[in-house]
């Protein structure tokens, strides 16, 4: 693998990256709802699984999975089950008005960090993990980058690009969305904001559910 074909792949994800998703929509449900810090662990929880199914995907694990059609449908039905489910959290809290931490409150941040860390990398993690669309992306996208017989070194470290570039991302969406939440402290607008993140979800689930992955 040459470096131009590597600066290829980068772009290539980057391009990808930036497309709003179920990831971008499950980070954007942490930082307005209770925060930097759990929107920045919920950032390390998608990365992290990007970089095990990336990691699978490169020695040969994820295409077990694929061929496997009873686990990769079981798969596909959690990610479904696990989106929705983040959706309907959402519009309850969108319904009931929770207004969560004090975006001006800086011990409200670091009582957030230390009870909400788990919780928000747990609901990065697992939407992602359940997203059968990730591992398929892997499977596709990383041979065609990569020429016959190449050391397994080489398509892990751009699987793990992949993922290091996903964090990268999410932790700008995370700052930007924090600075937003200070200006957007009213409870009616907390409200709309949830109440749109939920939809997105729902909608996300939706469309998981009737693709043919």
């Amino acid at each position: 693998m040459t470096w131009q074909t590597y600066g290829s792949f980068v772009v290539f994800a980057l391009v990808l990256i930036v497309i709003p998703g179920p990831d971008f929509a499950v980070v954007t449900k942490n930082t307005l709802g209770s925060g930097r810090a759990r929107g920045a662990w919920a950032s390390a929880g998608v990365a992290a699984s990007n970089a095990v199914q990336g990691v699978a995907a490169a020695i040969g694990l994820g295409a077990l999975i694929v061929a496997s059609q009873p686990v990769f449908t079981a798969i596909k039905w959690s990610g479904v089950a696990y989106l929705a489910f983040l959706g309907v959290q959402a519009l309850r809290s969108a319904w009931r008005g929770d207004p969560g931490p004090d975006p001006g409150n800086a011990d409200g941040e670091v009582a957030d960090e230390r009870g909400g860390a788990l919780r928000g990398w747990r609901q990065g993690f697992l939407s992602n993990i359940t997203n059968p669309k990730v591992l398929v992306f892997y499977l596709a996208v990383l041979p065609q980058f990569l020429p016959g017989g190449v050391p397994l070194w080489q398509s892990a470290g751009l699987a793990l690009t992949h993922a290091a570039l996903s964090l990268g991302y999410l932790l700008l969406l995370v700052t930007g969305l924090h600075r937003a939440r200070r200006m957007l402290g009213r409870r009616a607008v907390r409200r709309a904001l949830d109440a749109a993140t939920g939809t997105f979800l729902l909608v996300f689930s939706a469309r998981l559910a009737h693709e043919q992955v």
